[in-house]
């Protein structure tokens, strides 16, 4: 399925300036205070591969377009390694150590899920590149 939570969201203007999170000037309460690392570790934890995906918006995937992908099963072979690929961007840049151990082992069990052998073999190269250089913005 789709759906989309908010993780580490800040309701104060200019909140996302401020390294630490202003607690008294917000514009409305979020009550989840767990920060974006928390939230992807908790996720992961739970089974679910958080995704910074914004390729199908990018490459003009929307509507129809978007819908034959999932209509005829392929959306596996771009979804799935997107998500893969922007998690290890997420792991590499951002997250803790504790959180990169449990995205990297993840990653690794969901890469044998895709279907499509060269996609497959594609996105394990993609995410050997995210992880040993600078290169970025990968996707299928």
């Amino acid at each position: 399925g789709i759906s989309q939570i908010s993780g580490a969201s800040r309701t104060t203007v200019g909140g996302y300036t401020e390294q630490e999170r202003p607690r008294d000037t917000e514009q409305f309460d979020v009550s989840d205070q767990r920060t974006l690392d928390e939230v992807v570790r908790w996720l992961m934890e739970m089974g679910f591969i958080p995704s910074f995906c914004t390729a199908c918006y990018r490459e003009g995937r929307t509507g129809d377009r978007f819908m034959a992908l999932c209509k005829n099963g392929q959306i596996q072979n771009c979804c799935h390694p997107n998500a893969l690929m922007t998690l290890t961007e997420f792991l590499q840049d951002y997250a803790s150590d504790e959180t990169k151990e449990v995205g990297y082992k993840m990653i690794e069990r969901e890469l044998e899920k895709i279907p499509n052998e060269k996609v497959k073999a594609i996105a394990k190269q993609n995410i050997e590149d995210i992880k040993n250089s600078n290169r970025r913005d990968f996707r299928f």
